[in-house]
């Protein structure tokens, strides 16, 4: 029987219908999170990493479990939660990348270890030992259920299916991100002045969100997505709320891309966030906004796609050329990476401009692939140190082939794959949106996206000249090889050599996904 909720005047409605089970993977997360913030409140500072660390593992694991179970049952589509959430194929899938990417990201953020206080009491106040014994770790155990709730919004904002909770995961998402890149302890004041930027920026572009999500609200009286397209079917789609909703919508989906102009927070936030933190934007964060996008354009906007193709096809082009250009130019690694991302930004958009199921597909397949590349090149770096912290600088990889042969190889692999190299992931995922985006008219948009390639692969080959084909130097950075930083980097390792030589296993379940978006 149908509960229902009696009004005073004497009208009663339906109470609200929440699907639990296919919101579990989201409620589980979140459950985890406030469990952590009730960690904090109440257990004492000596026992909380112990705490923390196995209760954001088991809550990750927990939902990606459920995760498969809800893939497993093989439903087309539906909606849950009065119509707020999409549960369809590419939203499991995406889901279930972001709570492995999470995990393994996890393995990074546990590593920095709460120092011992013996450590902390048997130095001087503002010594040497003592930085030592704080760059053990984060001594911020709230970092755990910050993360949880960032990984929640991640879950929740391509699964969002009408605009509004599309924005609340969005500042779910972000919000706990602008409080995690200021975490750095030895860059104190960059990582602070990252944390800052990334706010006021990310606050600007979600103010264009949210003005968006009003126009389109004028345009079509709701703020869902088959609403909105419904309401584009049935007029030419040149109504100026319309537009103007659409540009604004656009322009805080790619702002969380990282895609130009919208990129100016990238390189800062990527170099003074901690590093695993960001690993964790990096990958988890890129196939949210991806995720999201794709459900906008592809749903929402998918009758208005000759107005918006024209200009993501701009926004691509300036994206794959700026960042392979300006990563040249760049002598932090950190920088290099994330101006790397930028481009990566620009070769997916080349899948999403295909607007076409295999379009659709190989983007999934790419986010996969890049996410546990960029995961293990971000655990190299934290490996390689020095007196300062991690030696991030160029010059200081040099002559690294010869110190530790095997962790120059294996960031030099990863490089490798991020220029699309064949038997690597990056090859596979570049070649399936090349591949779409040709078939679906955009061949002078993946001539660019070849150049930009052969460009990218100059400043990565230029960092495997340096660490092979240089001389170390005396007062070179040593290698510290954590087991959870380096079984980050082996996870890392096997996705992409699986994901390069035998890709087809999860080609498939990239397509199989593709075929169940979107029933409306």
């Amino acid at each position: 029987m149908t509960a229902r909720v009696v009004l005073a005047q004497g009208a009663d409605i339906p109470a609200p219908h929440i699907e639990y089970g296919q919101l579990a993977p989201m409620l589980l997360v979140f459950g985890v999170a406030i469990a952590g913030v009730l960690v904090e409140a109440f257990v004492g500072r000596s026992g909380r990493y112990r705490a923390q660390v196995p209760l954001a593992a088991l809550g990750l694991l927990g939902a990606f479990v459920w995760t498969i179970y809800l893939a497993a049952q093989d439903k087309p589509f539906h909606v849950a939660a009065e119509g707020a959430i999409g549960v369809d194929g590419p939203t499991l899938f995406l889901q279930g990348t972001i709570l492995v990417l999470a995990l393994i990201s996890l393995l990074l953020v546990a590593e920095r270890r709460q120092p011992s206080f013996a450590a902390q009491a048997s130095a001087l106040p503002g010594s040497e030992a003592e930085q030592d014994a704080m760059a053990a770790g984060f001594t911020q155990t709230e970092v755990f259920p910050l993360m949880m709730f960032a990984v929640g919004g991640m879950l929740m904002f391509p699964a969002s299916n009408d605009l509004l909770t599309m924005f609340v995961a969005l500042e779910v998402m972000s919000l706990p991100l602008y409080l995690l890149c200021g975490l750095a302890r030895r860059r104190r004041l960059l990582s602070q002045e990252a944390a800052v930027k990334y706010f006021l920026l990310g606050a600007f572009s979600s103010a264009f969100f949210l003005y968006g999500t009003a126009l389109l609200y004028g345009y079509a009286g709701s703020v869902r997505l088959g609403a909105i397209s419904a309401q584009l079917s049935k007029d030419a789609g040149s109504d100026t709320l319309l537009l103007a909703g659409v540009a604004l919508l656009s322009v805080g989906l790619l702002f969380k891309l990282g895609a130009v102009p919208f990129h100016m927070w990238k390189p800062d936030v990527y170099q003074g966030a901690p590093t695993p933190i960001t690993a964790l934007m990096a990958s988890c964060t890129l196939v949210a906004a991806f995720g999201a996008m794709l459900r906008v354009y592809y749903v929402a906007l998918e009758n208005l796609r000759w107005d918006w193709r024209p200009a993501m096809w701009g926004v691509a082009i300036l994206t794959m050329v700026a960042g392979a250009v300006i990563a040249i130019t760049q002598t932090d690694l950190k920088r290099m990476l994330a101006y790397s991302s930028v481009a990566h930004a620009g070769f997916l958009l080349t899948g999403v401009v295909a607007t076409s199921r295999d379009g659709l597909s190989g983007t999934l397949f790419y986010l996969a692939a890049y996410g546990f590349t960029t995961i293990g090149a971000f655990a190299v770096i934290m490996m390689v140190r020095d007196a300062g912290g991690e030696a991030a600088h160029l010059s200081r990889w040099a002559g690294l082939g010869k110190r530790s042969p095997l962790v120059a190889g294996v960031f030099a692999f990863f490089l490798l794959a991020f220029a699309g190299i064949p038997l690597t992931s990056g090859f596979t995922g570049k070649f399936a949106v090349f591949k779409a985006a040709i078939e679906g008219g955009a061949t002078p948009l993946v001539v660019v996206g070849v150049l930009s390639s052969a460009v990218a692969a100059f400043f990565y080959v230029r960092v495997i000249v340096v660490m092979f084909f240089s001389e170390p130097d005396a007062d070179g950075p040593t290698v510290v090889s954590a087991p959870a930083t380096a079984a980050a980097v082996a996870l890392g390792v096997a996705a992409t050599v699986v994901l390069g030589v035998l890709p087809q296993p999860m080609l498939d379940l990239a397509g199989h996904a593709a075929t169940q978006m979107f029933v409306r």
